[in-house]
């Protein structure tokens, strides 16, 4: 049993009789999608994790692309009724576009386990552990036999609009150059799978000999890295011409 967004209003609290549960199934997954507390915040999704495994995309409750008016996504008018019933229901949605997507790309959402959303952006809950990672959606029961827990919580990110997976790598840059110096640093990754935009690495000040670590989220699943672009930017004309390198890259996928 899939539930995609289960409801909230009613349910949760209730008894297991009354809501879904893991004892409704062999193996019973869950995409929560709309979990935030219905007073103030009018969320139509349960918060506990009630299945054999529970996948938190984005935390949750917040949907990237949620947050956007209806009216500017609309190009016809047969798309004015869907546009503003996803405006108001948008995030308790988003978990069946997840799940059909799931469907065209089975190495896609990958759910990392972790104790919360929080701990997803630490080093606490990457990479996937010695067993793998559960894929969020159609090809969750794949993981069937893995499960050694009473209940697993996963989180993942995804993108604001269809095409909806995401693969998750950690990178690390330790810079080059001969003095500190203000802005940003971007990478891509290029390889067998494909090549990704540009994702911040890190902003602020940037010194030489500094290694800067942070996760990305990348609209593709690269494959085997073949190459990675860098590039930094300080945003304003500098007359001293500042330079600035990387000596070492190292990249890790989520995955393997």
């Amino acid at each position: 049993l899939s539930g995609l967004d289960p409801a909230q209003p009613y349910f949760q609290g209730t008894s297991i009789e009354v809501r879904l549960d893991k004892t409704d199934a062999e193996f019973v997954d869950v995409i929560h999608t709309d979990s935030a507390p219905t007073i103030p915040y009018l969320g139509f999704g349960i918060t506990p994790a009630i299945g054999h495994l529970d996948f938190y995309p984005n935390g949750g409750k917040q949907m990237p692309g949620c947050g956007k008016n209806p009216v500017s996504q609309i190009v016809d008018l047969d798309g004015i009724w869907e546009g503003t019933r996803d405006f108001v229901a948008c995030n308790h949605l988003r978990s069946y576009k997840y799940y059909s997507d799931s469907i065209i790309y089975p190495d896609g959402f990958l759910g990392y386990p972790c104790a919360s959303y929080e701990g997803f952006g630490t080093v606490n809950c990457f990479p996937c552990p010695k067993e793998g990672c559960p894929n969020m959606g159609h090809y969750a029961d794949k993981f069937k036999g893995k499960i050694n827990k009473n209940f697993v919580k996963l989180y993942l990110n995804t993108g604001e609009a269809k095409d909806f997976p995401l693969w998750r790598y950690k990178v690390t840059v330790t810079l080059s150059g001969k003095r500190k110096v203000k802005g940003y640093v971007n990478v891509a990754l290029y390889g067998s799978g494909g090549n990704t935009k540009q994702h911040q690495i890190v902003t602020g000040t940037l010194k030489p000999d500094n290694a800067y670590t942070n996760f990305i989220d990348v609209e593709v699943n690269v494959g085997t890295v073949t190459k990675v672009k860098f590039l930094w930017n300080n945003n304003r004309i500098n007359p001293t011409f500042p330079k600035l390198g990387a000596a070492t890259i190292t990249v890790q996928s989520g995955l393997n």
